[in-house]
């Protein structure tokens, strides 16, 4: 995998991304330094589908450019936990990336494994 090709990945479209970085330059000094944080999050455990994480980061860009047109205060946004918050985010876009899968996985098993009873041949294999 080439780099151009993690870059689609990761961010998508270097267009929407750079438009994107361009709209948080824009913002308020303290909403610019709560959406790079929660981006530098994202990048981690966000979306790995590349349109999922351009939509994702574009309606984050939306919710603070709102937020401080309305002088909305950043915890009113996000709450008294930022990573909740982040998280949150998160599942509103398709799979929100491998620790999502990995949740719906172990709910899955443990789900399957209720099925088959206590004590059942089956769990153990």
């Amino acid at each position: 995998m080439g780099i151009s090709d993690f870059t689609l990945k990761v961010i998508g479209d270097k267009r929407r991304w750079r438009e994107y970085k361009a709209r948080v330059k824009q913002l308020p000094e303290n909403y610019r330094t709560a959406v790079v944080g929660i981006e530098r999050y994202l990048m981690y455990f966000g979306p790995v589908d590349g349109d999922n994480a351009a939509s994702l980061f574009e309606d984050l860009a939306d919710l603070f450019e709102r937020a401080a047109a309305d002088g909305t205060p950043i915890r009113q946004i996000v709450g008294e936990d930022p990573v909740e918050f982040a998280e949150a985010l998160v599942q509103n876009y398709e799979k929100g990336g491998y620790i999502t899968r990995e949740r719906s996985r172990l709910n899955e098993a443990i789900a399957r494994a209720e099925e088959m009873g206590p004590g059942s041949q089956e769990a153990s294999g």
